[in-house]
């Protein structure tokens, strides 16, 4: 069997797939997010609870919101800060007593969209991830594109292509500041419903709902937060042009996000031409944890022990 972790900046999740890729144990908790040791604990609890409840042990994958330096093995670039520095897989690896392996949670969702999801039967996919951060990934003829640093695909860390109109610029944990997951991510977009006027709202969920009830500066910001994302997705197209764009996260579970950026996209496309196609993930927040349990094939998997 294959175990997959999935670790968010909010919560934790682990599932077990059996020979068939069904997924036959599945739990989440939250993510003790400011500490380093206390993440490690989780993880390797719900690997091994699970196997306990299974009567057997299987190899182990691990999403992360960062990556894995192809130099150190330290972590980098992870928006759940504490993870910075440490050499998670080896803990990991040193807790469970097996080899463990890592990769980035854009890398595992795009992987899981391509083999049976949204993007099933595409060469040329970029998976996105809007949620508590904003990461992406590459998918080119069958498998996940990592690039010399271990970056590739991370678009939410470049600098945001549109005007600031005069505003102040936001800062952002990697420590640039007006960076696209600044304002593309959940909390960049609750940083925008709350600069645009005096009502102020703490969650996405409430912009939504006070959005459908018809309250302007939640529709406003919902607006602006669709533009924004079809021009920093434009900005993809015109360098790596996939055939599919799967969106993922939290946010890309809004009413309609796929279709209304679709119609956006055009204007930010270079030529006359928009072919790639966006669509919202077929597995939702289980891409990541099952991309993780792939990290291992099935033969792999037959032959662990």
């Amino acid at each position: 069997m294959r175990t997959g972790i999935d670790l968010g900046g909010t919560k934790i999740e682990v599932a077990v797939l059996g020979e068939d890729d069904r997924t036959i144990v599945r739990e989440r908790v939250l993510t003790p997010r400011h500490d380093y040791h206390a993440i490690c604990d989780t993880i390797a609890n719900l690997v091994l609870d699970a196997e306990r409840a299974l009567g057997r042990r299987g190899t182990v994958g691990v999403a992360i919101p960062g990556a894995a330096s192809p130099s150190s093995g330290l972590v980098k670039n992870a928006n759940t800060v504490c993870l910075i520095g440490n050499p998670l897989e080896a803990d990991l690896s040193r807790r469970l007593a097996r080899p463990v392996r890592l990769e980035n949670d854009a890398n595992c969702f795009v992987v899981s969209e391509a083999a049976d999801g949204a993007a099933a039967g595409a060469h040329s996919v970029f998976g996105v991830i809007i949620g508590t951060g904003c990461g992406g990934g590459l998918y080119l003829n069958g498998a996940p594109i990592r690039g010399a640093n271990g970056i590739a695909g991370e678009w939410g860390h470049n600098p945001v292509p549109w005007p600031r109109s005069g505003r102040p610029p936001r800062p952002c944990y990697c420590g640039r500041t007006d960076c696209i997951e600044g304002y593309l991510s959940g909390p960049g977009l609750t940083f925008t419903y709350n600069e645009l006027g005096p009502a102020q709202r703490a969650t996405v969920q409430a912009i939504a709902d006070a959005a459908a009830q018809g309250e302007a500066q939640a529709q406003r910001a919902l607006d602006m937060h669709r533009e924004q994302l079809a021009v920093a997705l434009g900005t993809i197209i015109n360098v790596f042009d996939p055939e599919v764009i799967v969106l993922g996260g939290g946010l890309s579970n809004l009413p309609g996000i796929a279709a209304d950026v679709s119609r956006r996209l055009p204007p930010y496309v270079f030529g006359p031409e928009f072919e790639s196609r966006v669509v919202t993930a077929v597995h939702g927040d289980s891409s990541g944890v099952r991309g993780a349990a792939w990290l291992w094939s099935k033969a792999e998997a037959a032959d662990f022990r």
